[in-house]
């Protein structure tokens, strides 16, 4: 299927081939204007200053449970200060609090100078918490980041959804994997994830992309870290089972697993024991790899390139080139920072709320260099798309010397796994 390039790929898209540790980058042709220096500062103030006196509230998860998420919400609130962005936690047993966390969504709603929520992951309870929003402030923009809730579901309560493309980089990943010589590919979740369709149907996806590649593929269970286990037992139990996975499956497989927390743990074990990583579930350089690596990236907090090129120094020293992946840009933090962005872009009027360019270029802000793809959401039982609701996904970059990117926002997915279920 011909997916449609988010625009604003331009020529600031990454290279494909291979370079050095820290990511080159195509370069724009300028244009040249002529302006006196003064008007120029006149125009990047107005670019950073809001119009409006409206409020935006970003909920995400803690920095235990999802980092990135957290730090891009406080970016933009560093941005446009916290007279204008208020920020909130959801719990990090949403599963058992349920009520909690509708109650902290709605809650923002009190401020009656509120004009847009975005929930980053938007987890259980999160289309509940927006259906009471509609109902008493209609004129709230509800916007939901990466959905733990179906999405023709959560699609019926928010104005915009945005998710990690599950169906393009069901494919695409496994496509790597083989690209790289991987012969098997290991499944880590538990069923609470797997209760949702949108990991249920990027397990079939990825199911059929093994068969038509030639490789075995494998389903392991790991604890829910939102149960008794907590997220210490949740890790514990990977650190003891990769050393036993890669005795059985060998060396030429890769993993991936479907839950924040199993990442470090995971990533740790495969760079000691060996083994294959294409990309988190939810990737950035930042998801796992700072604690498996143990790696303080204070100095580099907020450059994402300077962030890379340290973890992929740190990964190449332990023997793991060309075997581990990422995306060059956060996911989350772009999400979080991204969606408040092209949230404020629409009350100022400048966007349009269900444009894909305009939320590509809202993207853009936080992922300045980057390469996205992306197409809306299509239900597999009708077939329908449905157009508030968008899937985006990064291109791939693997880590070496020098590390690479795979290309992966060029390839077309073939039409048939856009309704694999």
């Amino acid at each position: 299927m011909k997916k449609k390039l988010l625009s604003l790929l331009l020529a600031s898209a990454m290279a494909v081939t291979a370079f050095a540790t820290v990511p080159v980058m195509a370069e724009v042709e300028s244009i040249e204007i002529e302006e006196d220096e003064e008007e120029a500062a006149d125009e990047a103030a107005d670019e950073t200053e809001a119009s409006g006196d409206y409020h935006i509230g970003i909920v995400t998860g803690s920095v235990s449970q999802s980092e990135d998420d957290r730090r891009g919400a406080e970016a933009f609130q560093a941005k446009y200060g916290e007279d204008r962005v208020t920020l909130a936690i959801y719990p990090d047993n949403f599963t058992e609090e349920l009520e909690t966390t509708v109650q902290t969504i709605v809650n923002l709603s009190d401020d009656p100078d509120m004009k847009a929520i975005i929930v980053n992951q938007a987890i259980p309870g999160t289309t509940e918490a927006f259906r009471q929003i509609k109902e008493r402030r209609p004129d709230i923009l509800c916007i939901a980041g990466e959905s733990h809730e179906d999405l023709p579901e959560i699609g019926s309560a928010a104005d915009l959804v945005t998710n990690n493309d599950f169906v393009a980089r069901g494919y695409l990943i496994i496509r790597t994997a083989h690209e790289l010589g991987c012969d098997t590919f290991v499944h880590i979740s538990f069923p609470r994830h797997m209760s949702y369709e949108t990991m249920s149907r990027r397990v079939a996806i990825m199911t059929a992309a093994c068969e038509e590649f030639g490789m075995k593929f494998v389903l392991e269970t790991a604890p829910d870290p939102t149960t008794d286990v907590g997220v210490p037992g949740a890790q514990a139990y990977i650190l003891e089972h990769v050393p036993e996975w890669v005795e059985k499956y060998g060396t030429n497989t890769a993993y991936f697993c479907t839950n924040d927390a199993h990442t470090e743990p995971l990533l740790k074990k495969l760079l000691e024991c060996g083994g294959y990583f294409i990309e988190a579930d939810l990737p950035s350089p930042l998801m796992g790899y700072p604690g498996a690596l143990g790696l303080d990236l204070t100095e580099q907090a907020g450059d994402f390139e300077a962030i890379l090129a340290k973890v992929e120094e740190a990964v190449v020293e332990k023997g793991g080139a060309g075997r581990f992946g990422t995306w060059a840009y956060s996911y989350g933090y772009t999400v979080s920072a991204g969606l408040a962005q092209h949230a404020m872009n629409v009350l100022d009027g400048k966007s349009e709320l269900d444009n894909i360019d305009d939320i590509a270029a809202a993207f853009q802000e936080y992922s300045p260099k980057a390469q996205w793809n992306g197409s809306n959401y299509t239900n597999a039982d009708t077939g329908v798309k449905l157009d508030n609701v968008f899937l985006v996904y990064q291109d791939t970059y693997i880590m070496g010397d020098p590390g690479y990117f795979m290309g992966s926002t060029e390839i077309e997915v073939p039409e048939k796994y856009f309704t694999t279920k």
